[in-house]
């Protein structure tokens, strides 16, 4: 798997932790959103944006670390807000997850979320074979 970050220097900067795109060589792993949800209860974790995204994050770590992934290898995610007020809280804990070359990502607001989550994260995953 070959996986790089690009940043142009023709667009605009970026307003978040994000590339503007990732071209990768290999397989990849499409991950299906995670909303909040706890594995052992089934129940929603958090009650900010931000704790929510850490736990959408997190079952996705788990998801591809148990497909034989890692969630490092990202090049493509697509955040889901119920209020786009939250994007520099969801920002700031998102940035955790990738302090480097993160990948290209897409945030957006929706008018709800299954089980009435505020955050909903998928991802696309690339596998090192």
């Amino acid at each position: 798997m070959h996986r790089v970050t690009i940043v142009s220097d023709s667009a605009p900067a970026a307003v978040g932790p994000y590339s503007h795109a990732v071209r990768v060589s290999g397989e990849l792993l499409f991950i299906s959103g995670q909303i909040p949800l706890d594995p052992a209860t089934g129940e929603i974790v958090g009650d900010t944006p931000g704790e929510q995204a850490r736990r959408c994050l997190e079952n996705l770590q788990t998801v591809a670390a148990d497909a034989g992934a890692s969630l490092h290898n990202a090049v493509k995610m697509t955040v889901y807000l119920t209020d786009i007020e939250a994007f520099a809280e969801v920002n700031e804990v998102y940035a955790g997850f990738f302090k480097h070359d993160p990948p290209a990502r897409v945030a957006l607001a929706v008018a709800a979320l299954p089980r009435g989550a505020q955050v909903e994260i998928d991802a696309v995953v690339a596998v090192e074979v």
